[in-house]
C-alpha cells in the first residue's frame, strides 16, 4: 500500500534552505511513499473564522485541507525567524485545525524537520511546531527530529540531498515515518 505525506514549508524565500530539504525528502523518499509539496502557503489569508464558514471558505485554504486530508502523515520543514515558528506555517496549522475537533490533520502522523542558521538548527521553531500542531489535532510522532544546523554556510554551495550526512538523516526519518504510517494502516 502506498503512503502519502503532505509536506509544508514554513519558508516562502525562492532559495530556502528548508524548501531545499523538502525536495530532497521526495527525492529520497522510500519505495511506496509519495511525498507532495504543497504549493501556495502564500495565498492563504490569515486565520479568521469570519471567512472558514462552509462554502465560502478561500480557495488557497480549501486545497490545503483537502490535500491533508487525502495524505496518511505529514512533515513539516521549518526554519526559525526570531526563534519560533514561521507566521506563514502557523498560519497553516490555524486552518488545518478547524473545524474544531475534525479537522484535516486530526490524528494524522505528523514529523517536524528543519535548518536554520543558528548552531542549534531551528529547534526552538521546531518544538513551538510540534506545540502547535499537537494541540491543533494531529499525532506528533516526538521520536523522529531533524534540526540541521548552520544552514547559510552548509548549503552554500550544497542541496541538502547531496549532503551523504543530510541524506543519510532524512532518509532514516523517512524510512521510520513509513514504517509507523504501514504499520497503522495494518492496524485498522
Amino acid at each position: 500500500m502506498s503512503v502519502r505525506i503532505l509536506a509544508l514549508v514554513g519558508s516562502l524565500r525562492a532559495g530556502s534552505h528548508n524548501r531545499q530539504l523538502a525536495e530532497a525528502a521526495v527525492k529520497l523518499a522510500p519505495e511506496g511513499v509519495e511525498i507532495a509539496v504543497h504549493e501556495g502557503l502564500a495565498e492563504i489569508p490569515f486565520y479568521n473564522e469570519d471567512i472558514d464558514v462552509e462554502g465560502t471558505v478561500p480557495a488557497a485554504a480549501a486545497q490545503l485541507r483537502e490535500a491533508a486530508a487525502g495524505a496518511d502523515a505529514l512533515l513539516l520543514f521549518t526554519p526559525e525567524y526570531n526563534g519560533t515558528i514561521p507566521a506563514v506555517l502557523k498560519n497553516a496549522i490555524d486552518w488545518l485545525s478547524r473545524p474544531f475537533g475534525a479537522g484535516a490533520i486530526g490524528g494524522k502522523p505528523v514529523v517536524v524537520a528543519g535548518t536554520a542558521f543558528g548552531q542549534y538548527g531551528g529547534v526552538w521553531a521546531q518544538d513551538e511546531t510540534r506545540k502547535a500542531v499537537g494541540i491543533a489535532g494531529g499525532k506528533v510522532v516526538e521520536e523522529l527530529k531533524l534540526a540541521i544546523p548552520g544552514s547559510v554556510t552548509r548549503f552554500a554551495e550544497t542541496h541538502p540531498a547531496d549532503d551523504a550526512e543530510v541524506a543519510e538523516q532524512l532518509t532514516e526519518v523517512l524510512n521510520r515515518l513509513h514504517a509507523l504510517v504501514d504499520g497503522e494502516q495494518a492496524a485498522a
